[in-house]
């Protein structure tokens, strides 16, 4: 019952995930980070079982990082997601398989902005835009409607806050908060929290 929302552009990736928490009937907290950065150009996104998704997130954030210190060089995107799948498909074949689904989003000097959708499966594809959760089935619409690679961040935050405002009015579920970054030829970066508060009527 969570929400992950992701938007490749030319020159960047969005990604927004509600920041809800629940155990069973109850709302533990609203203040919950789902994206996760993997390294100076590489966001996760992730959702799922509470448990899973801080372990597996940390285990590839600092297998991601180890690699860099042996090589001297970083991951690039593609290849942190095909990792990120290949552990995903081997937790399948295991006693404990993670119940996690993933959007990833980073820059490549070369590849330029790339968005992956992993889910539970280890199912993995480059999209130019995905959900997971409930809020895919009222929000996909309007990213197909609204979605232009060419976008400035400011439009794309635009189409999040659509999206989210959709979420709000359509779906019983109580998601208020939603984390919003940005990944760029300059790195991951924060933007302002889309809320209840925040997102407007129209």
């Amino acid at each position: 019952m969570e929400t992950l929302l992701g938007i490749r552009c030319n020159d960047f990736v969005m990604l927004a995930s509600d920041m809800s928490c629940g155990e069973s009937i109850f709302v533990v907290k609203q203040d919950e980070k789902k994206i996760f950065q993997l390294s100076d150009k590489i966001a996760m996104g992730i959702v799922g079982e509470h448990g899973d998704t801080v372990q597996f997130a940390e285990y590839i954030s600092k297998n991601i990082q180890l690699y860099k210190m042996k090589n001297g060089y970083p991951l690039s995107p593609r290849a942190a997601a095909n990792f990120t799948t290949k552990n995903l498909a081997d937790s399948l074949r295991s006693s404990s398989p993670y119940q996690v689904n993933m959007l990833i989003g980073g820059y490549d000097k070369v590849e330029g902005a790339q968005l992956f959708y992993v889910d539970y499966l280890a199912s993995f594809a480059e999209v130019p835009f995905s959900v997971h959760g409930y809020g895919g089935m009222v929000t996909l619409g309007l990213m197909d409607r609204y979605y232009k690679k060419d976008m400035s961040e400011e439009e794309c935050y635009e189409v999040m806050k659509k999206c989210v405002r959709e979420i709000h009015k359509r779906l019983i579920l109580n998601l208020p908060n939603f984390q919003v970054e940005v990944i760029n030829k300059d790195g991951v970066k924060s933007l302002p929290a889309i809320t209840v508060q925040n997102v407007g009527t129209n």
